[in-house]
């Protein structure tokens, strides 16, 4: 007969009983045995209301789940002959994003044969991470995917 060792609160002497020793403790006590250890030897197991336990770990889930930062990623779309105007105004965009915390995607995206002008894009976006050098810090250098010239900027940690 296999023994598991078992342990809990509601147990006058924990220690390490015969498998249907341990149930028939847990039925007198109108509790479940679950099984907590599977790989002890002997297992370790502990007479619990399993619902109760089962409730209170999707709580616990949930809690975490509240806490975790929900990371925000706003774009903003440029052309590779944007002009100083629409530039500033994009910029004024992006520095509202990283204050409230979210992350920006600037992108350059050619249209046509204005793919030609691919060194123009990248100069556009590296004046861009450097007006936004205060309040934010390049998470990934600009990058030509297909049409698109795409670059990342995280929000400075507030000190």
């Amino acid at each position: 007969m296999p023994k598991v060792r078992l342990v809990g609160d509601n147990i006058e002497n924990p220690g390490v009983y015969s498998t249907s020793e341990a149930i028939k403790l847990a039925d007198g006590l109108e509790l479940d045995l679950v099984e907590i250890s599977p790989n002890a030897d002997p297992p370790v197991c502990k007479i619990i209301d399993y619902q109760k336990f089962l409730y209170q770990q999707k709580k616990k889930q949930k809690e975490i789940k509240a806490k975790a930062v929900k990371v925000v990623i706003k774009e903003i779309r440029f052309g590779p002959n944007t002009d100083e105007h629409d530039f500033q105004f994009k910029l004024r965009h992006a520095q509202k994003f990283l204050n409230e915390g979210a992350k920006v995607k600037a992108f350059v995206f050619f249209k046509g044969r204005s793919i030609l002008f691919k060194e123009q894009g990248e100069i556009l976006l590296l004046k861009f991470a450097q007006e936004l050098e205060e309040i934010g810090k390049v998470e990934q250098l600009p990058k030509l995917e297909g049409k698109r010239m795409t670059m990342f900027i995280s929000p400075k940690k507030k000190k």
